[in-house]
């Protein structure tokens, strides 16, 4: 069967464009690969039109918007999950108009498609207490508690996201006088973010039991699961959750119910705020860039965010003791993106 021109675009989009034109990073090309996935699969079940038969025609403003409330009141997805999966159609039709500039105005017409307004989300964040009952809470007598304590602390300390987190090899960190965390963030930007003495001195001695600090371990995840690889989101998500719900028990009011990954990073930023941490300061160190073109966006330097980050040491992080996959279809060649990263 002859491709259509919408599986020949799509294709191009995903192998060349994203990744080489735009340098996108793989977890953008994951959820774009799923979001037109989603959409294949709307068209099949809803519009009943044969995957490998869909063409650039087939797919209307009026059906676009279809998919969205499909998502929505069939799939029950979020107003921001909706929202991301018309930001990643929105991208290959931005793409599509200077290749095919006969349908530009019906690629348009979809990219006028505009964002749903969605509530902000409540942000949970941790107190200090709050930080000392979790980080308390890893049975340091496990090797997995042993990791667990660590990826929990360096969590807050660097501010890290979750995917910064886990994209962690050996090669990223830094034991120098000042120890260092070179994280790569939303963008392929990467920032490079202190450690605390302490946190330096736990994060050492746990790649040593584990054997990171050898040369022929530099391509090795700092954190691993039970086959050697590297932890997915979801499951640090679940040590997150693990370890919240011990704590709640014991003191319910320290910990919210809605506590996950980014909450660390929150923490961080507001116990940061409540020292009087220069705005500026903070924004550097979370890997943030400025929102408004009229605002100077001065980048701190390693020695003026430790000087600052120095006055916020209240003893959290404390010692842990040691005694540690070619299908030629459509879908499949979105799934194999989705395997590939």
């Amino acid at each position: 069967m002859k491709p259509t021109d919408f599986s020949k675009y799509l294709t191009d989009f995903f192998g060349t464009y994203l990744p080489i034109e735009c340098g996108v990073s793989q977890n953008t090309i994951l959820t774009y690969s799923y979001t037109f996935s989603l959409l294949i699969e709307f068209l099949k079940e809803q519009e009943f039109i044969n995957p490998q038969r869909v063409t650039l025609a087939d797919i209307t403003k009026e059906r676009i918007i279809n998919f969205l409330q499909w998502l929505e009141e069939d799939r029950h997805c979020s107003v921001s999950t909706r929202n991301a999966r018309l930001a990643a159609i929105r991208s290959f039709y931005s793409y599509l108009q200077y290749r095919d500039v006969k349908g530009m105005f019906r690629y348009h017409e979809i990219m006028s498609i505009r964002k749903k307004k969605t509530a902000a989300p409540e942000m949970a964040y941790l107190t200090i207490d709050g930080i000392k009952l979790i980080l308390s809470q890893p049975d340091l007598k496990t090797r997995y508690g042993r990791r667990d304590f660590v990826l929990l602390s360096l969590l807050y300390d660097s501010g890290a996201r979750v995917q910064e987190l886990i994209d962690l090899t050996p090669p990223n960190i830094e034991f120098n006088d000042t120890a260092t965390v070179k994280l790569c963030g939303k963008g392929n930007k990467a920032r490079i973010v202190p450690l605390s003495k302490q946190q330096a001195s736990n994060l050492k001695k746990y790649m040593y039991d584990e054997g990171l600090m050898k040369e022929d371990r530099h391509c090795v995840p700092i954190f691993c699961n039970f086959h050697g690889e590297k932890l997915s989101r979801v499951a640090v998500l679940n040590i997150v959750k693990k370890y919240a719900e011990i704590a709640r028990k014991k003191s319910p009011d320290l910990i919210p119910e809605n506590l996950g990954c980014h909450s660390f990073r929150h923490s961080k930023a507001m116990h940061l705020l409540e020292a009087d941490i220069n705005l500026v300061y903070i924004r550097d160190f979370l890997g943030h860039v400025s929102t408004t073109t009229t605002e100077i966006y001065a980048r701190a330097s390693e020695k003026k965010k430790l000087e600052a980050l120095s006055r916020v040491n209240p003893g959290i992080i404390k010692e842990g003791k040691t005694t540690w996959q070619k299908d030629k279809s459509l879908l499949g060649y979105l799934k194999d993106l989705r395997t590939k990263y």
